[in-house]
């Protein structure tokens, strides 16, 4: 791994866009490595969605957020283990008995199968919300970014590699966890960008400048004009920063 990693968020609004995103995906094979893939694109794509995706030497993050009792999340975790996905997320919230399970579904999936174990991230806080909507919603005596730090710290004690966390947090995450504890950061908008929903967030290059591993874009590059163009450019801040 490398550090500053372009994920693509594969983020369709519909069938008719998800077709289009996958002509751009098979545009950009061999230029891009790591495709994310929510509950959207999943239920349009389809179990074969899966296989298109690893047709075209691509690298996927399941970001299915799973959030449930330790034994279904032991199950449901192994069951995608077994489809061969290289990346996939749980709440942290979902507690350090949950992401333990989780571990122990992957590691006996990739075991049973002989394959690789995928890289195991725990959320942390969502970039959509701010200090403000933190301190409204949760009424915890944490603020943001102690909370995020809490559950990074559960995430590595419980046996997974890393967070999906906020650009923002990374320097204290790092401080907390070590250099070797992955930190995927979604909240990534290229300075041509719309904002979106996302609130806490910076550029590609400045993330970058934190010490993330992996960014994670999509919408940006979606609805750019030009694609392609739009990665490149991408490219060009990592290499940059």
């Amino acid at each position: 791994m490398k550090k500053g990693e372009l994920i693509f968020a594969l983020d369709p609004n519909d069938a008719k866009e998800c077709k289009k995103v996958l002509y751009l995906l098979e545009s950009l094979s061999g230029i891009l490595t790591w495709v994310k893939v929510g509950f959207q694109a999943a239920n349009i794509l389809g179990p074969q969605g899966f296989e298109k995706l690893k047709s075209l030497n691509y690298k996927i993050f399941l970001d299915f957020k799973f959030h449930d009792i330790p034994r279904t999340v032991e199950r449901d975790v192994g069951i995608y283990t077994h489809r061969g996905v290289d990346m996939l997320n749980m709440h942290a919230s979902g507690g350090f008995d949950m992401m333990g399970a989780a571990r122990k579904g992957a590691d006996m999936s990739a075991s049973k199968a002989g394959i690789d174990t995928p890289i195991l991230l725990a959320v942390t806080v969502l970039t959509s919300m701010n200090s403000l909507d933190f301190d409204k919603h949760f009424a915890s005596k944490r603020g943001i970014t102690e909370q995020v730090i809490y559950h990074a710290k559960n995430a590595k004690n419980a046996g997974l590699e890393g967070v999906c966390a906020s650009p923002l947090e990374i320097e204290s995450i790092r401080e907390a966890c070590g250099d070797d504890f992955v930190i995927v950061t979604p909240g990534i908008r290229p300075k041509w960008a719309n904002q979106g929903d996302q609130k806490r967030i910076t550029t590609p290059s400045e993330a970058i400048k934190r010490g993330a591993d992996y960014i994670v874009v999509g919408r940006p590059i979606i609805e750019a004009d030009e694609p392609v163009k739009a990665v490149h450019d991408i490219f060009d801040e990592i290499e940059n920063a």
